[in-house]
């Protein structure tokens, strides 16, 4: 079974300065050929710690990958860093000096004489040709191990994997699996109620099945490795149709469903229209239903006072009003089959409650409209 770990390099990402985006991306990369990612970490710009890390990863891991750090100036030692963690010296290499000479060429400049440096790399490896930048990569082999440096430019990063990494990947450690991934998406139980509902399953080891908590929203992970995505998809729609079995409603969509969205379609599909109010929730509420009013310092009564005049001709009409000091979140609803009230305290951060009230008034929303079927 293949395994991988990423290693990001970049004081930057440290220091909050920039997003990492490329574990995201090459861990949904490695899941798609079938490959185990054990862990990934971020390293900053320090040529001792990027080879520690290096070299721990090789005992644990065959791929291993950084991106970032491979540009012409002192502060990108991943070359270095590769080269101590394999114990060898860097080399220069022609071929990828004229590669970063034809790149820069490409925009009328002559490249300076630091940028020799992205043409040292560890004695030994595999050049990789990088056609959209100035920082050509490489893999270190041994026995076991692939170390892959990429450069820390997203659309780099991509060109240069797709390009070269993934055939070489696929061929080096002859993957011929996936790994495929459904989630679930759930409202109206927490974490621990919908893990005694389906813990066995969460002791299955393919598929998988996990569990992830968000502010009023549960994902389920069913993870399924198998030769082929049709048999993986095979495995996984048995998982999900016992997740779904013991859920119930409780599941509301999949995979890139909204939560929200879900909610408005159900509406439409009754062919009935939503009016929306909300107080002390900046927006929040509106940038989910449109034509959503709002408000600031209502009371409960209010709440539904203001419900009624902004109803007018519409069928539903769901208010949502909170309590930051008391940690608590009002909802009034008007249906045809009537008004009703619903009020919840919160446990959670404070910054967190609105959207756990708006979630939880979209979740009532959505099982209101289901039970008037």
């Amino acid at each position: 079974m293949t395994s991988a770990e990423i290693i990001t390099i970049g004081t930057e990402i440290l220091l909050g300065e920039i997003v990492d985006t490329n574990t995201r991306y090459l861990a949904r990369t490695l899941r798609g050929l079938g490959v185990d990612l054990y862990r990934t970490i971020t390293i900053g710009d320090n040529e001792d710690r990027i080879a520690s890390a290096i070299r721990e990863s090789m005992e644990r891991a065959d791929i291993v990958i950084t991106t970032g750090g491979l540009g012409p100036t002192i502060d990108d030692p991943t070359r270095e860093a590769v080269a101590k963690a394999a114990g060898v010296e860097t080399e220069f290499r022609e071929d990828l000096w004229q590669q970063v000479v034809e790149t820069i060429g490409r925009y009328g400049r002559t490249p300076s004489e630091n940028q020799k440096r992205q043409a040292y790399v560890p004695k030994g490896s595999l050049g990789i040709r990088n056609p959209v930048g100035t920082a050509p990569c490489f893999i270190v082999e041994t026995t076991r191990n692939a170390v892959i440096s990429l450069p820390g430019v997203p659309n780099e990063m991509e060109l240069v994997l797709h390009e070269s990494i993934i055939p070489y990947l696929q061929k080096r450690f002859n993957l011929n699996e996936v790994i495929k991934v459904r989630v679930l998406h759930c409202a109206g139980l927490g974490e621990g109620m919908i893990d005694e509902k389906i813990s066995d399953l969460e002791m299955l080891s393919n598929p998988t099945v996990g569990l992830a908590a968000h502010t009023g929203v549960v994902d389920v992970r069913i993870a399924a490795k198998a030769k082929s995505e049709s048999e993986a998809d095979v495995m996984i729609a048995e998982i999900e149709a016992q997740v779904r079995k013991r859920l119930g409603s409780v599941v509301f969509g999949a995979d890139e469903d909204k939560l929200e969205e879900v909610t408005l379609d159900l509406i439409a599909k009754r062919g009935w229209t939503l009016a929306a109010i909300e107080s002390d929730l900046n927006g929040l509420l509106a940038r989910k239903i449109p034509h959503a009013v709002l408000f600031n310092n209502l009371t409960p009564d209010a709440l539904m006072q203001t419900l009624r005049d902004t109803r007018l001709e519409k069928d539903l009409a769901i208010g949502v009003s909170i309590n930051p000091e008391e940690r608590s979140a009002e909802m009034a609803m008007i249906t045809p089959h009537g008004e009703k009230t619903h009020r919840i305290t919160y446990g959670g951060p404070p910054r967190s409650l609105p959207y756990w009230a708006v979630n939880l008034a979209l979740n009532w929303l959505r099982m209101t409209v289901e039970e008037m079927k």
